[in-house]
């Protein structure tokens, strides 16, 4: 197969989030199949400094990737909307050569000339939002109002969509989607890259933490949606009645870093707080490996892939019943809690004083991604999806 990803950003955009990162292991795995893959992504985003050739195709990993310069950086540092203004000219040129699409983004610009152009050319696509269907929150009358013009389109025109969850594949129906165009399709780990993990103490080291302390890490964007602000709240009562404990926050800011140290300050546990900023690769690891216990407090997400390396490293997780996979976690590899300060509390307390069902966590959380989650699956069930969905183009121009 000839097959198109289209993504928000792509390798080596990593702080972007999940779907670079989701779309990176999808496409990896179907140039190893012996496909033939192509990237379309933006080249350059907000407060990054990572820098690729644009405009003009490139050779990353065994698949060829577009990355489209903006036609105004002021737009895109200022509100984060994207305007690739070279791609409507390629999709018109180039759509037409493959056999399947896969849109991993919902209300972008990136997304409208390829909806356009697959529809007018007959070709396929599949549409996998990562958790941005639902409107009820952050820019909502935006929202609204893209899928007025466009997004309504955008999903009546797919083939399938891609759902993580159940949730998730309840908002695609809410949003009008027909039950039999929904697929669910769960996200995956890299287990290999967690074979050699880093012994424990590196991270403590760096940052001067104490064999003794008790950290509870927070790893991801520092964004107002992941109720960083729950957390520290939480924390600060914690920290009350238990000593020797460091909350740490490791990622880039978007957009909530001088609110969340404000609050931190506000709560008097600037001593027992540490920001890091993003940290990645082996430095990742170490973050994780020295920490006690990963609490993910968002209030929402869909499919978190950081609780998934949390598990990889053997830490115990927390997370709110706000996140898509709190059914698969829930005493498995750690706790799953409302979005509340004090049961958040009574959950941390109960993780950090027991040591036994620390080691039970972590080793029930490894097992589970071994059993269900390894992306080599995952590849095949949606390799299945596109050969349905061109067979079902040709049975209908037949």
């Amino acid at each position: 197969m000839n097959i198109l990803q289209v993504v928000d950003y792509f390798k080596p955009f990593w702080s972007s989030g999940g779907p670079a990162r989701v779309c990176y292991e999808i496409a990896r795995r179907f140039a190893d199949m012996g496909h033939k893959v192509t990237i379309y992504s933006n080249g350059e985003r907000r407060a990054s400094e990572e820098k690729v050739i644009k405009n003009q195709p490139t050779t990353v990993d065994g698949m060829t990737v577009w990355y489209f310069k903006n036609l105004s950086s002021y737009l895109l540092n200022k509100t984060n909307i994207d305007s690739p203004y070279l791609l409507p000219i390629i999709a018109r040129r180039k759509l037409r050569e493959f056999d399947v699409i896969h849109i991993h983004t919902y209300r972008s610009v990136i997304t409208i000339p390829i909806w356009y152009y697959a529809k007018k050319y007959g070709i396929p696509y599949v549409l996998q939002a990562h958790g941005s269907v639902t409107t009820f929150f952050y820019k909502g009358w935006l929202k609204r109002i893209f899928d007025r013009l466009w997004g309504y389109k955008i999903l009546k025109d797919a083939a399938k969509v891609i759902a993580s969850t159940k949730t998730e594949a309840a908002q695609y129906k809410s949003m009008g989607v027909d039950e039999n165009k929904i697929e669910i399709v769960p996200y995956g780990i890299n287990l290999p890259e967690y074979e050699n993990l880093p012994e424990r103490g590196g991270f403590r080291r760096k940052y001067g933490l104490d064999d003794n302390e008790r950290v509870v890490l927070y790893l991801g964007r520092i964004h107002r949606i992941k109720g960083l602000d729950l957390l520290a709240k939480a924390f600060a009562e914690l920290s009350k009645d238990v000593d020797n404990v460091k909350l740490v926050f490791v990622g880039p800011d978007d957009g909530y870093l001088p609110s969340l140290k404000k609050l931190v300050g506000e709560l008097k546990i600037n001593d027992k707080a540490l920001f890091t900023g993003p940290l990645y690769g082996k430095d990742k690891l170490k973050a994780y490996v020295d920490a006690d216990i990963y609490v993910l407090p968002s209030f929402y997400e869909t499919f978190p892939n950081t609780v998934f390396e949390a598990c990889a490293c053997g830490t115990p997780v927390i997370l709110t019943d706000r996140c898509g996979i709190a059914d698969v976690i829930n005493s498995r590899a750690g706790l799953v809690v409302p979005y509340d300060k004090e049961r958040l509390q009574q959950a941390l307390l109960r993780i950090l004083g027991d040591d036994k069902l620390r080691r039970e966590f972590g080793e029930k959380g490894k097992l589970m991604l071994r059993e269900k989650f390894n992306w080599e699956k995952i590849a095949n069930q949606i390799e299945s999806i596109y050969s349905n969905c061109i067979l079902l183009k040709h049975k209908l121009r037949g």
